[in-house]
Order: C-alpha cells, then sequence, then structure tokens
C-alpha cells in the first residue's frame, strides 16, 4: 500500500453479499466485521513515524473475529477504504497527533495487486 500523505488509515470491511430476492430486488450487503491500520504504527504502536509520500508500505489490517454461515448464492467481499466514520475516528491525513489536528489534507492512497506486490484476504478457521 502507498499514499501520498504523511499520515493516512486503511481500513477493511468483510461483507456477506445476498443475491437478489423477494425482499431484496437488488441484493443486499450485509457488514459482518471490520478494521483498521493507521499508518503512522506501521513500524510500531511505541513509536509513531509517519510516510514518507510514496512509500510502499506492508500492512496488515485485523480485522475483528465474527462467524458467519454463507448460504448458496452467496458473495464475499472485501471493501478497502481510508476510513469507516463514524465507527472510526477521522485521520486528518497530516501528520498532526491525534485529535490535535485543525486542518485536513485529501488522501491518495494506493492498494497494489500486481505480482510484484501483491495484497491478500487471509481467512482463518477456528
Amino acid at each position: 500500500m502507498a499514499s501520498d500523505a504523511t499520515d493516512t488509515d486503511f481500513t477493511a470491511k468483510l461483507i456477506d453479499v445476498y443475491p437478489p430476492s423477494a425482499d431484496y430486488p437488488t441484493g443486499f450487503a450485509l457488514n459482518l466485521t471490520d478494521g483498521i491500520f493507521r499508518c503512522r504504527f506501521r513500524h510500531s504502536f511505541e513509536r509513531a513515524e509517519l510516510v514518507k509520500p510514496g512509500e510502499i508500505m506492508r500492512l496488515r489490517i485485523e480485522l475483528f473475529a465474527t462467524a458467519n454461515l454463507f448460504r448458496a448464492g452467496h458473495r464475499l467481499r472485501l471493501d478497502i477504504s481510508s476510513s469507516n466514520f463514524p465507527k472510526f475516528d477521522v485521520n486528518p491525513n497530516t501528520g498532526a497527533p491525534a485529535g490535535l489536528g485543525r486542518s485536513r489534507q485529501v488522501a491518495r492512497n494506493t492498494v497494489f495487486l500486481d505480482g510484484t506486490r501483491p495484497s491478500r484476504l487471509i481467512v482463518e478457521r477456528l
């Protein structure tokens, strides 16, 4: 992953996508679990380190535990974003300390999906 900001968040949502039905003619998306990772803590949670814009980072977004039975016709969807407000606080993307930022900056974030920089979803069955 990469960003043009000095700090940003990456969020993930795991979703059960229901097929169309009489009750939901266009289908339905049920959020199962989610998680967030603030990039300034990519090396250590004890010491914040701002991002160099364009730096390629290896991040692991841990989702909260969940359980679900996927019925026939359902699909699994993973949404990656930079925000999940109001569940998680807004990151101003400026590098300001948490809760003290007075300005905001748009972050242009990238998730890589190629052979040299693959991304993946690991689902563990416990």
